[in-house]
């Protein structure tokens, strides 16, 4: 049995606290919601409720923020990374499904097992 709170992506936890956790205004929070940066899940009343994935994505642009990015900079940095994960992963996958057609002989030219 999975726990809420075993799920990094669970969204468990309030503006408030996650001000707290990282000793950033709430005002922040809401600001990197607004610009797209980070955004989190909302609760049936419509309150934002972070999870711990989000709550570490947060702690980047904390750090990103110090050294002098604007929040439209770090939201494409974020982007060009997930887009670089969508590449990556479906490099592996073509990688991995020519290696099987070879092993099976089936590629254009490939020499009968």
């Amino acid at each position: 049995m999975t726990l809420p709170m075993d799920d990094e992506h669970a969204a468990l936890f309030t503006v408030g606290q996650v001000a707290d956790m990282l000793h950033v205004q709430q005002a922040f929070l809401r600001r990197i919601d607004d610009h797209q940066v980070v955004s989190p899940q909302r609760s049936a009343g419509g309150q934002r409720r972070y999870s711990r994935h989000e709550i570490g994505r947060i702690q980047q642009v904390v750090g990103m923020v110090g050294e002098g990015m604007t929040l439209p900079a770090i939201r494409r940095i974020f982007q060009l990374q997930h887009e670089l994960t969508q590449v990556t992963r479906e490099r592996d996958e073509l990688a991995r499904r020519l290696n099987e057609l070879g092993e099976q002989g089936t590629l254009p030219g490939a020499a009968p097992p």
